[in-house]
């Protein structure tokens, strides 16, 4: 490479040099991209005045372009030109850019690497996260000034820890057109979009999370990119009849998603690269502990499904590699599947095949869960189904689901929140919060990770939308509610010692009364006096003073939790759930049996001291 042709300030870079972007070297700022069609590439920014021609990259040999500028510097504003044969030059942003003016602004150059000398956060045990989902521009945002930001989060996080929350899932926050949106049309996969902080506001979210203990996770989207204000569309100006979208996109008829036609090429290395480099980016540069990825069906099937015609054999194997990579140096890590077609191979090892995801959320719990609390009348709540989706787990291991009744998806698309479904228009009604917290009981005393989605634990009940703010007054006027979470999250974490077995791999459904509407379940990790743990849930509009079931030891079985309390509401019927004597005879395939009192919708959960 000849080092006399380049301009002033330019230099040469060697084609050993790694990374990708700009890279920062001693004294300036080091240019690499890859762009295979074209014919030159220039660096143009307020280091050289935005003279277009002014800086040229050299060609690697390989597809790949580079220079190092050695007048440029932390916070100036770029873009590449582009030059591909004998059409106009064509401006764009850098695909690895961290941080932008905007979706349609200047890239900047950033400086990823942030302080994180006094950040000692350890990852809690999987057994033991209770995930929160979050809108970040929702969550704590004034309405009317725009969409909220991680640093409004921040003085919610002592909130969040008080309740018991542990990890956070923040929906996805790269660059995204305009300054309202879930996040699923990325624009700039690798900056953090500049309406809710930036990268600064993710790193401080981060790390004041950690300082209360809470782990961070991040939706990632690589089922599709854009389509708004997408540079990686025909990015060095190639494209042909089979592919319109250049050299970033599949060919034209694996490309097309349900959200446009934007699928990248799972099957180009340099593409792979791309998105394997996003995943550990997160990771890396901000601490992140975990990913959730966004409609993995849509990376492994074009088509959205299960037709193996469709099938994307390279999406699949993609999706292994990233995981591989993960679980190499980081394995304490989680990667949570969004694809809810039941598929066990997902969160089977890649080494026999599978994705390696460590878990994935669960269709098979929060479809007949919701069907039975949303329900009008009680003969159609169906008792076996709620048998079967709590019995349901992956290759043997619990932790392999994520359970819920509400998330973003299940409160929007057609959806409202549970409460609001079950009476449309009283959503604070007796009916909602009885069965709507019912459901939530089931989603703490389940074998699988617990997830709730912002709001749900005050009984918001608006549509999601991303420019409606969460109603905060709710956690006043439902403070009993707000407690009654906070108390099964407790439970699930087992933080008195007293539920161990919550956080066990093991359960027993052993009594399923589908005529009056009524189940019983035993969760237990190694068993005994602190860890035996019976739930106790009745799903019918109907009190009991005496309801025998049986019990697998005998003794005395203390009431931990029921939700019949009038302190979780004044209305609620304060039924006696009483500490109870097992002893006797068999019942329900148990060695004991005893008698308990339940309420109506309400849920007893038992141990022993």
């Amino acid at each position: 490479m000849d080092s006399t042709k380049l301009k002033p300030g330019s230099a040469a870079l060697p084609t050993t040099y790694s990374g990708m972007g700009t890279i920062l070297i001693p004294g300036g700022v080091a240019f690499r991209v890859w762009a295979p069609f074209a014919t030159e590439v220039f660096a143009a920014g307020t280091f050289n005045q935005w003279r277009e021609t002014a800086n040229p990259l050299a060609s690697e040999g390989n597809g790949y372009w580079s220079v190092e500028i050695l007048d440029a510097k932390i916070s100036d504003e770029y873009q590449f030109v582009i030059r591909n044969g004998a059409q106009p030059l064509i401006w764009h942003r850098n695909p690895y850019a961290s941080a932008m003016v905007n979706s349609s602004g200047n890239a900047i150059i950033h400086d990823p690497n942030f302080d994180w000398s006094d950040d000692n956060f350890t990852m809690p045990p999987w057994n033991e996260l209770v995930i929160y989902e979050m809108h970040v521009g929702t969550f704590n945002d004034a309405p009317g000034h725009g969409p909220g930001t991680f640093d409004e989060i921040i003085p919610k996080l002592p909130y969040l820890r008080d309740l018991g929350i542990n990890a956070i899932e923040i929906m996805p926050v790269a660059e995204f057109p305009m300054d309202y949106s879930w996040g699923y049309n990325p624009s700039q996969p690798f900056s953090v979009e500049t309406a809710i902080g930036g990268p600064q506001g993710l790193y401080r979210f981060v790390k004041a999370a950690h300082a209360h203990g809470i782990a961070v996770i991040l939706d990632v989207v690589y089922n599709h990119v854009g389509p708004g204000d997408l540079d990686l569309w025909r990015f060095d100006g190639w494209s042909d009849d089979s592919h319109d979208g250049g050299i970033y996109i599949y060919d034209n008829e694996r490309a097309h998603t349900a959200w446009g036609g934007t699928r990248p090429d799972y099957g180009r290395g340099e593409v792979r690269q791309y998105l394997r480099d996003n995943a550990l980016f997160w990771l890396n540069k901000y601490r992140l502990d975990g990913l959730r990825f966004d409609s993995v069906i849509n990376i492994r099937n074009r088509n959205g499904n299960t037709d193996a015609a469709g099938d994307l054999p390279d999406g699949w194997n993609l999706l292994q590699w990233i995981n591989n990579e993960i679980r190499a140096s980081q394995p304490w890590k989680i990667t949570i599947a969004e694809d809810l077609q039941n598929n066990a191979w997902l969160t089977k090892e890649s080494s026999i095949g599978g994705a390696g995801f460590g878990s994935q959320w669960d269709a098979n719990f929060v479809h007949p869960v919701r069907r039975a609390i949303i329900g009008m009348n009680d003969a159609d709540r169906d008792m076996w189904s709620i048998r079967d989706a709590l019995y349901h787990c992956y290759n043997g291991n619990t932790l392999q689901r994520v359970i819920y009744t509400e998330s973003h998806d299940e409160v929007a698309n057609g959806h409202s929140r549970v409460p609001e479904e079950i009476w449309p228009g009283n959503a604070a009604s007796w009916f909602s919060r009885k069965r709507s917290t019912l459901g939530a009981v089931l989603v703490f005393t389940a074998p699988g990770i617990p997830m709730i989605f912002q709001g749900q634990e005050f009984l918001e009940d608006k549509y999601f939308k991303d420019t409606e703010p969460l109603d905060w007054t709710k956690l006043e006027t439902f403070s009993g509610i707000h407690l009654l979470y906070r108390d099964l999250i407790r439970l699930s974490r087992n933080w008195l010692n007293q539920t161990r077995g919550l956080r066990g791999q093991h359960i027993h459904v052993h009594h399923v009364n589908n005529a009056d509407k009524v189940i019983a379940f035993h969760r237990w990790e190694n068993g005994g006096a602190g860890d035996d743990v019976i739930v106790i849930a009745n799903f019918a509009d109907r009190s009991y003073d005496s309801y025998s079931l049986g019990l697998p030891q005998a003794g005395l079985w203390r009431v931990r939790f029921n939700s019949d309390w009038q302190g979780y509401s004044a209305d609620f019927a304060n039924h006696a759930g009483y500490d109870t004597e097992a002893g006797g005879n068999p019942a329900d395939n148990m060695p004991f049996q005893a008698n308990v009192g339940i309420g109506a919708y309400s849920v007893l959960i038992l141990s022993q001291d």
